[in-house]
């Protein structure tokens, strides 16, 4: 299953984590979903395409994991962000951006306000351009019921769907720029590279602390992101290390051991900084790296 696998697995992973906005799930469900296409071909079972196979019961999985994590999400503390996923360019420039698009923080948080089958749906036909009869076969439905997921799915995603609307270059440019800012404690440059009605969420998940609700306004996010700065310097050390998350520009946080403090996302739009998201929670992070213990580094630091 070696070749198979290496072959197959980019996608089978693609789909899981946007359908669970979570790494761990992601590759469990891909996982269980290789281990019964295993099963079945070693008892004779004949696969016409594996990858179909694969996309089904992948998909199918992910609905399953969907609904229970729905109610944990309702119980989480503050604001969920998914947990992320650090990309790179690649040789085609044109594909990488209409894929991260689709990865895109803000993108996968709005996927929460679809149900499992209509999450499903809109990303099969929406990001993976697989024909409704196909998608239908995959979730169990009808080809006229897969096409009426879509349409719900479209009417509540609607306008609100993130795109991006400058180039990679522009957006490298722009968070070279903020991060400066805030390296330098430069509160009025940082002002002026946030959109009036600009958003921060901060994920901390009660496991460490974090803004209680996200935080919106010009003024007020920056004022914010420069008293997290000078916090930071307390701790001596602290670097800030450039990175595309999710497709979009951002960075990790590192401790003096070089151990993960958070992930910092930036949301860019019409030349200005829509939004900046902060993940903490340690268990989002720990697929990336060693964890830093910020309450100790806190404790240490007052």
């Amino acid at each position: 299953m070696a070749e198979p696998f290496a072959e197959l697995r980019p996608k089978a992973f693609a789909i899981a984590y946007r359908m669970l906005g979570s790494v761990a799930e992601a590759e469990d469900v891909v996982q269980e979903g290789f281990l019964r296409l295993h099963r079945e071909l070693e008892s004779g079972e004949r696969i016409e395409s594996m990858e179909a196979y694969l996309v089904t019961v992948v998909t199918r999985l992910a609905i399953d994991e969907l609904r229970s994590a729905r109610a944990r999400r309702q119980r989480y503390v503050g604001d969920w962000l998914p947990e992320p996923i650090l990309t790179r360019e690649e040789d085609d420039p044109a594909a990488q951006a209409e894929l991260a698009e689709s990865l895109s923080v803000a993108f996968l948080v709005l996927l929460e306000s679809l149900s499992p089958e209509q999450r499903a749906v809109f990303l099969l036909r929406e990001v993976f351009d697989y024909p409704y009869d196909r998608i239908a076969a995959i979730v169990g439905k009808s080809e006229d019921a897969a096409r009426q997921l879509a349409v719900r799915a479209r009417r509540r995603v609607g306008d609100r769907r993130p795109r991006f609307e400058s180039t990679r270059e522009q957006r490298d440019r722009l968070a070279g720029r903020f991060f400066a800012a805030i390296e330098e404690g430069d509160l009025e440059g940082l002002e002026a590279l946030l959109a009036d009605d600009v958003v921060l969420h901060g994920d901390g998940g009660g496991k460490v602390p974090a803004i209680a609700r996200a935080l919106q306004g010009r003024v007020r996010v920056a004022r914010t992101l420069t008293a997290w700065s000078r916090a930071a310097a307390r701790f001596g050390g602290v670097s800030v290390r450039r990175t595309a998350v999710n497709g979009e520009p951002g960075a990790v946080v590192l401790d003096p051991d070089g151990k993960l403090i958070n992930v910092v996302v930036l949301e860019i739009g019409a030349g200005q900084i829509q939004g900046v998201n902060s993940l903490v929670n340690p268990d989002k992070l720990r697929h990336l790296g060693p964890v830093a213990d910020l309450r100790a580094l806190l404790a240490r630091n007052p």
